[in-house]
């Protein structure tokens, strides 16, 4: 059967696609500017270990509850507008986060800012499958798209340790307000809009059990890392629990369900969620704790950690647009299953770093994590994306962001935590008598803490607290390692039928796709 040749993108076209990179700049971006930040804001609002951890994640959180539900809502009420609106958010909310007086207006912000990040994410796949029907230039935009992420984590450190190094904290924040201009003035340009036809009813009910899914769940892996397995913290987890089976039931059940849960039955869509999930768990925190060892233990200012830390970002630019190249030939189970070896023998390399050695070491091993990252998010976005009917797009990329988004802040809650327990644990031991107890309470709790009370401690004690948290690094990057390694393995296993990335698929695939799904997209074709 023949098939109609695909009208080429033009101008306009490719122009659209610059506009839709802009959130995904911006993302890159703020994480690695707030990760460089954090020092002076902590010695300015002086929060608390859970509160920076709050500040840190409480974005990548909500705006990983939300993705699903803003991308319905896209196809509902068209996907440029939502766009647009959330590009207007993001840049007020973003000055209310640059002018925050306390921890909790802070914390309150970035998780405003997730809401709006929501409505930004989910409709830029599924507006480049739109806009671009070629398969090979959409292959193209979408790879593009891919390493935009690595584009605003290479700038991230140089322009926000530039700003930091002549401004306040805030500044940081408000790098995304001439973004969003940008973006609300060129979007009705060049970018058209699309509604989804026929989407039908909007399930708040949906809504409301996928934040009861992830929420209490999110809540319970921090709370378990400060203060162990209490009843709190297991009623989150069964709630969390309860409300995924109750999600996942109802969705099968809708005519248009917020998620079509039957994508999963494709093993390559499952496969590299899977990957992109736990593959970014280790970057998170890893991205974190690097930051603060550059600035608190190796007391590099703003400025010159964020120079270090370019090497890095740009390897993940290599690698995001090298891995697609290279899977053309090279089956992608393969590069994806090194990319993960070599990131894990980057953790590897992380263990080894001293609270007295240099940054060479440092960003060494964070470089080879920063290529997997690369690899794994150009190659895992095309695998979720190519693997699912083209009708399920949308679908397809609010579940591929969500779980990266999700990965980073758990990766930040997971080994932060860890980090922030093993450092506790050990100056627990080395705390002096007669230290004031809102000195101690602050000495103990961080490494931030202490620095920013350095003046006010005994001599040389600042030095075992560097100690203590290198050892929090160490003990972290061991924890990551070795998850990365059984997943690479499990990538090499799992992923082993999928062939080069823009071949044919191979015949036994079609049958990973559920019927029902099949069945939708001969009535869509």
């Amino acid at each position: 059967m023949s098939t109609p040749t695909a009208r080429r993108a033009g101008p306009r076209e490719w122009g659209g696609l610059a506009v839709l990179s802009l959130p995904t700049v911006l993302l890159g971006l703020d994480v690695t500017v707030l990760y460089l930040a954090l020092p002076s804001l902590a010695e300015d609002l002086h929060p608390s270990a859970t509160q920076e951890l709050w500040i840190m994640d409480a974005y990548g959180f909500l705006i990983a509850g939300f993705l699903i539900t803003m991308g319905t809502l896209g196809d509902r009420i068209g996907r440029r507008k939502l766009l647009m609106i959330g590009a207007a958010a993001f840049g007020v909310v973003s000055v209310v986060a640059a002018y925050s007086d306390s921890v909790n207006v802070l914390i309150a912000a970035r998780g405003a800012l997730g809401i709006a990040g929501a409505t930004l994410m989910p409709s830029t796949l599924a507006l480049i499958s739109n806009m671009f029907a070629d398969p090979r230039q959409r292959s193209l935009a979408i790879g593009v798209w891919a390493t935009s992420f690595a584009h605003g984590m290479a700038l991230g450190p140089v322009v926000g340790g530039a700003m930091l190094d002549r401004f306040w904290w805030g500044s940081a924040f408000l790098l995304a307000v001439p973004v969003a201009i940008i973006l609300l003035v060129a979007a009705p340009v060049l970018i058209p809009e699309y509604r989804a036809p026929g989407s039908g009813r909007f399930d708040l009910l949906s809504v409301a059990l996928s934040l009861v899914a992830i929420l209490p769940v999110i809540y319970a892996v921090k709370r378990v890392a400060a203060d162990g397995f209490q009843a709190p913290t297991v009623g989150a987890t069964v709630i969390g629990l309860a409300g995924a089976v109750l999600f996942v039931r109802r969705q099968g059940r809708l005519a248009s369900p917020l998620l079509d849960v039957r994508l999963f039955a494709n093993r390559t869509f499952s496969a590299a969620l899977s990957v992109l999930l736990v593959g970014l768990v280790g970057v998170g925190g890893a991205m974190l704790l690097i930051t603060q060892q550059l600035q608190l233990v190796a007391e590099l200012p703003p400025i010159e950690a964020g120079l270090w830390m370019g090497p890095p970002a740009l390897m993940m630019l290599v690698a995001a647009i090298g891995s697609p190249l290279v899977a053309r030939r090279v089956p992608a189970g393969i590069v994806v299953a090194t990319a993960l070896g070599l990131a894990t023998f980057g953790y590897v390399l992380l263990t080894q770093v001293t609270a007295t050695s240099g940054v060479a070491l440092l960003v060494a091993g964070f470089g080879l994590v920063y290529l997997g990252l690369g690899s794994i998010a150009a190659l895992g976005t095309d695998l979720v994306v190519g693997a699912a009917p083209p009708e399920k797009a949308g679908s397809a990329s609010a579940m591929s962001e969500t779980v990266q988004e999700l990965g980073l802040a758990l990766g930040v809650a997971i080994l932060g935590s860890l980090a922030t327990a093993v450092y506790r644990a050990r100056v627990d031991d080395e705390l002096p008598a007669g230290t004031p107890s809102e000195v101690a309470d602050m000495a103990g709790d961080s490494l931030a803490g202490a620095s920013s009370t350095a003046d006010r401690l005994p001599a040389g004690w600042l030095d075992q607290a560097k100690e203590a948290a290198t050892s929090g690094l160490h003990v972290a990057m061991l924890v990551a390692a070795v998850s990365t390694l059984v997943l690479a393995f499990l990538s090499a296993v799992v992923l082993r039928h999928v062939g080069t990335i823009g071949a044919d698929e191979p015949e036994g695939d079609e049958a990973d796709v559920a019927e029902p799904a099949g069945q939708e997209a001969e009535q869509g074709a």
